[in-house]
């Protein structure tokens, strides 16, 4: 069973930057994720990326200010977040989908199947 554990979440105030990491143990999957989700919002994509052809994906909301990277030695997975805004306060998950998958990079929560606990994003105005 894949397990991962998200860290690097905080408090920050507007325009700020936090780096968000994933630890990955054992992790042979084909693409991996972060999404995020504020108090009475649906859990929503972030950004994706390929662990095989290292494409990335963001959403239209962070694709000028979010970064996500990986680096296969270490089994980790970053999102390097800048110019932070109010509305991106959220408890951020890092996911990754079985292996074999092909359908990525993808913000479509049906293509992961191992999901983290979550760590907090707060970012004041």
């Amino acid at each position: 069973r894949e397990r991962l554990g998200e860290s690097g979440g905080g408090s920050v105030q507007a325009g700020g930057s936090l780096t968000l990491s994933c630890a990955a143990s054992e992790y042979t999957g084909a693409c991996m994720g972060w999404f995020r989700q504020a108090p009475g919002k649906a859990r929503e994509g972030v950004a994706s990326i390929s662990m095989l052809t290292d494409s990335t994906y963001n959403s239209d909301s962070t694709k000028d200010r979010f970064t996500i990277s990986k680096d296969n030695a270490k089994k980790t997975l970053t999102l390097q977040m800048n110019n932070l805004k109010p509305e991106d306060t959220a408890t951020y998950y890092c996911a990754a989908s079985m292996p074999g998958m092909t359908n990525c990079p993808s913000l479509y929560e049906f293509v992961y199947v191992y999901w983290g606990q979550g760590t907090q994003v707060t970012v004041s105005s």
